[in-house]
Protein backbone atom coordinates (compact mmCIF):
# COMPACT_ATOMS: atom_id res chain seq x y z
CA UNK A 1 0.00 0.00 0.00
CA UNK A 2 1.15 3.51 -0.76
CA UNK A 3 2.96 5.33 2.04
CA UNK A 4 2.74 9.02 1.11
CA UNK A 5 -0.65 10.73 1.08
CA UNK A 6 -1.38 14.24 -0.14
CA UNK A 7 -4.72 15.77 0.84
CA UNK A 8 -5.71 18.85 -1.15
CA UNK A 9 -8.23 20.94 0.74
CA UNK A 10 -8.18 22.94 3.96
CA UNK A 11 -11.83 22.41 4.95
CA UNK A 12 -13.24 19.95 7.46
CA UNK A 13 -13.26 17.00 5.03
CA UNK A 14 -9.61 17.50 4.16
CA UNK A 15 -8.63 17.86 7.80
CA UNK A 16 -10.59 14.79 8.94
CA UNK A 17 -9.11 12.61 6.20
CA UNK A 18 -5.57 13.93 6.70
CA UNK A 19 -5.78 13.19 10.42
CA UNK A 20 -7.21 9.75 9.66
CA UNK A 21 -4.40 8.87 7.29
CA UNK A 22 -1.85 10.06 9.84
CA UNK A 23 -3.42 7.94 12.59
CA UNK A 24 -3.13 4.92 10.33
CA UNK A 25 0.57 5.51 9.85
CA UNK A 26 0.69 7.20 6.45
CA UNK A 27 3.17 9.98 5.76
CA UNK A 28 0.65 12.75 5.18
CA UNK A 29 0.70 16.30 3.85
CA UNK A 30 -2.32 18.60 3.59
CA UNK A 31 -2.24 21.45 1.12
CA UNK A 32 -4.09 24.58 0.17
CA UNK A 33 -3.46 27.88 -1.53
CA UNK A 34 -2.65 29.36 1.88
CA UNK A 35 -0.84 26.63 3.84
CA UNK A 36 -0.13 29.01 6.71
CA UNK A 37 -3.83 28.79 7.54
CA UNK A 38 -3.35 25.08 8.25
CA UNK A 39 -0.22 25.33 10.37
CA UNK A 40 -1.99 25.99 13.67
CA UNK A 41 -4.48 23.17 13.08
CA UNK A 42 -1.73 20.71 12.16
CA UNK A 43 0.34 21.63 15.21
CA UNK A 44 -2.60 21.33 17.59
CA UNK A 45 -4.59 18.48 16.10
CA UNK A 46 -2.28 16.25 14.11
CA UNK A 47 1.35 17.35 14.42
CA UNK A 48 2.56 14.49 12.23
CA UNK A 49 0.73 16.04 9.24
CA UNK A 50 2.90 18.35 7.16
CA UNK A 51 1.42 21.38 5.38
CA UNK A 52 2.18 22.81 1.96
CA UNK A 53 0.80 24.41 -1.15
CA UNK A 54 -1.42 22.48 -3.53
CA UNK A 55 1.54 21.87 -5.82
CA UNK A 56 3.84 20.78 -2.99
CA UNK A 57 1.21 18.42 -1.65
CA UNK A 58 0.60 16.79 -5.02
CA UNK A 59 4.33 16.39 -5.61
CA UNK A 60 4.83 14.88 -2.14
CA UNK A 61 2.20 12.21 -2.57
CA UNK A 62 2.03 8.74 -4.03
CA UNK A 63 -1.76 9.04 -3.69
CA UNK A 64 -3.71 12.31 -3.74
CA UNK A 65 -7.04 13.05 -2.06
CA UNK A 66 -9.08 15.86 -3.61
CA UNK A 67 -11.16 17.28 -0.75
CA UNK A 68 -12.35 20.70 -1.85
CA UNK A 69 -15.70 22.27 -2.68
CA UNK A 70 -17.05 21.00 -5.96
CA UNK A 71 -16.95 24.51 -7.40
CA UNK A 72 -13.19 24.62 -6.69
CA UNK A 73 -12.31 21.09 -7.79
CA UNK A 74 -11.31 21.92 -11.34
CA UNK A 75 -9.01 24.73 -10.25
CA UNK A 76 -7.43 22.57 -7.54
CA UNK A 77 -6.68 19.83 -10.07
CA UNK A 78 -5.24 22.43 -12.44
CA UNK A 79 -2.96 23.79 -9.71
CA UNK A 80 -1.73 20.28 -8.92
CA UNK A 81 -0.98 19.95 -12.62
CA UNK A 82 1.54 17.40 -13.89
CA UNK A 83 2.12 16.08 -10.35
CA UNK A 84 -1.11 14.06 -10.68
CA UNK A 85 0.18 12.10 -13.68
CA UNK A 86 0.02 8.36 -13.06
CA UNK A 87 -1.25 8.79 -9.49
CA UNK A 88 -4.43 7.57 -7.89
CA UNK A 89 -6.64 10.55 -6.99
CA UNK A 90 -9.45 9.94 -4.52
CA UNK A 91 -12.20 12.34 -5.54
CA UNK A 92 -14.36 13.17 -2.53
CA UNK A 93 -16.05 16.13 -4.21
CA UNK A 94 -19.69 16.73 -5.04
CA UNK A 95 -21.06 19.27 -7.55
CA UNK A 96 -23.07 21.21 -4.98
CA UNK A 97 -24.35 24.52 -6.33
CA UNK A 98 -24.25 27.74 -4.34
CA UNK A 99 -28.05 27.96 -4.33
CA UNK A 100 -29.74 26.92 -1.06
CA UNK A 101 -31.49 23.54 -0.81
CA UNK A 102 -35.21 23.25 -1.37
CA UNK A 103 -37.07 21.12 1.16
CA UNK A 104 -33.74 19.74 2.26
CA UNK A 105 -32.76 18.82 -1.31
CA UNK A 106 -29.42 20.18 -2.50
CA UNK A 107 -28.97 21.61 -5.97
CA UNK A 108 -26.15 20.44 -8.26
CA UNK A 109 -24.41 22.35 -11.03
CA UNK A 110 -24.14 19.16 -13.11
CA UNK A 111 -26.81 16.99 -14.66
CA UNK A 112 -27.29 13.22 -14.83
CA UNK A 113 -25.48 12.95 -18.17
CA UNK A 114 -22.03 13.96 -16.86
CA UNK A 115 -20.68 13.86 -13.33
CA UNK A 116 -18.15 16.17 -11.77
CA UNK A 117 -15.63 13.33 -11.61
CA UNK A 118 -15.99 12.69 -15.32
CA UNK A 119 -15.23 16.36 -15.94
CA UNK A 120 -12.14 16.16 -13.71
CA UNK A 121 -10.95 12.95 -15.38
CA UNK A 122 -11.38 14.46 -18.84
CA UNK A 123 -9.45 17.59 -17.82
CA UNK A 124 -6.64 15.54 -16.24
CA UNK A 125 -6.56 12.31 -18.27
CA UNK A 126 -3.16 11.23 -16.97
CA UNK A 127 -4.50 10.94 -13.38
CA UNK A 128 -6.38 7.87 -12.11
CA UNK A 129 -9.50 9.23 -10.45
CA UNK A 130 -11.57 7.13 -8.03
CA UNK A 131 -14.76 8.48 -6.49
CA UNK A 132 -14.96 7.80 -2.73
CA UNK A 133 -16.02 9.45 0.54
CA UNK A 134 -18.64 11.49 -1.33
CA UNK A 135 -21.80 9.90 0.11
CA UNK A 136 -21.21 10.34 3.85
CA UNK A 137 -20.48 13.16 6.27
CA UNK A 138 -17.00 13.86 7.58
CA UNK A 139 -17.84 12.61 11.09
CA UNK A 140 -18.16 9.05 9.78
CA UNK A 141 -15.46 8.99 7.11
CA UNK A 142 -12.76 7.34 9.21
CA UNK A 143 -13.60 4.09 11.04
CA UNK A 144 -17.33 4.65 11.54
CA UNK A 145 -18.86 2.73 14.44
CA UNK A 146 -22.50 2.08 13.59
CA UNK A 147 -24.94 -0.46 15.10
CA UNK A 148 -25.54 -2.10 11.72
CA UNK A 149 -21.88 -2.87 11.16
CA UNK A 150 -19.54 -1.48 8.50
CA UNK A 151 -21.38 0.77 6.03
CA UNK A 152 -20.91 0.63 2.27
CA UNK A 153 -18.70 3.03 0.36
CA UNK A 154 -19.61 3.21 -3.31
CA UNK A 155 -16.62 3.81 -5.58
CA UNK A 156 -16.03 4.07 -9.30
CA UNK A 157 -13.25 4.87 -11.73
CA UNK A 158 -11.65 3.77 -14.96
CA UNK A 159 -8.49 2.20 -13.52
CA UNK A 160 -8.79 -1.18 -11.79
CA UNK A 161 -5.44 -0.82 -10.03
CA UNK A 162 -6.39 2.55 -8.59
CA UNK A 163 -9.70 1.17 -7.32
CA UNK A 164 -7.88 -1.74 -5.68
CA UNK A 165 -5.59 0.74 -3.94
CA UNK A 166 -8.54 2.77 -2.68
CA UNK A 167 -10.31 -0.40 -1.52
CA UNK A 168 -7.30 -1.24 0.67
CA UNK A 169 -7.59 2.17 2.28
CA UNK A 170 -11.32 1.80 2.79
CA UNK A 171 -10.76 -1.59 4.43
CA UNK A 172 -8.35 0.09 6.82
CA UNK A 173 -10.84 2.89 7.45
CA UNK A 174 -13.58 0.42 8.40
CA UNK A 175 -15.72 0.38 5.26
CA UNK A 176 -17.20 -2.24 2.95
CA UNK A 177 -16.48 -1.25 -0.63
CA UNK A 178 -18.81 -1.64 -3.58
CA UNK A 179 -17.20 -1.03 -6.97
CA UNK A 180 -19.85 0.40 -9.29
CA UNK A 181 -17.72 0.41 -12.45
CA UNK A 182 -16.25 3.12 -14.65
CA UNK A 183 -16.18 6.87 -14.16
CA UNK A 184 -19.68 7.26 -15.61
CA UNK A 185 -21.05 5.57 -12.46
CA UNK A 186 -20.22 8.80 -10.61
CA UNK A 187 -23.41 10.14 -12.23
CA UNK A 188 -25.26 7.88 -9.77
CA UNK A 189 -22.84 8.06 -6.81
CA UNK A 190 -22.58 11.84 -6.57
CA UNK A 191 -26.36 12.34 -6.14
CA UNK A 192 -26.24 10.04 -3.09
CA UNK A 193 -24.91 13.15 -1.35
CA UNK A 194 -28.29 14.78 -1.95
CA UNK A 195 -30.11 11.81 -0.43
CA UNK A 196 -27.68 11.61 2.51
CA UNK A 197 -28.20 15.28 3.37
CA UNK A 198 -32.02 15.31 3.42
CA UNK A 199 -32.38 13.88 6.97
CA UNK A 200 -29.76 16.36 8.11
CA UNK A 201 -31.40 19.45 6.68
CA UNK A 202 -34.94 18.37 7.61
CA UNK A 203 -34.40 16.62 10.96
CA UNK A 204 -30.86 17.56 12.05
CA UNK A 205 -29.95 13.88 11.67
CA UNK A 206 -26.40 13.59 10.32
CA UNK A 207 -24.97 10.41 11.84
CA UNK A 208 -25.96 7.84 9.24
CA UNK A 209 -24.48 6.02 6.26
CA UNK A 210 -25.63 3.78 3.42
CA UNK A 211 -25.34 0.00 3.41
CA UNK A 212 -25.91 -2.28 0.44
CA UNK A 213 -27.59 -5.53 1.47
CA UNK A 214 -27.19 -8.58 -0.75
CA UNK A 215 -28.78 -12.02 -0.96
Amino acid sequence: MTAKIGVIGSGIVGRVLAAGFARHGFETMIGSRKPKNLAEWAAGTSPSVATGTVEETANHADLVVLAVKGTAAGEAARLAGPALAGKTVIDTTNPIADAPPEGGVLKFFTDLDESLMEKLQAATPEARFVKAFSCVGNALMVNPDLPGGPPTMFICGNDAGAKAEVTEILDLFGWETEDMGGAEAARAIEPLCILWCIPGFNNNQWMHAFKLLKV
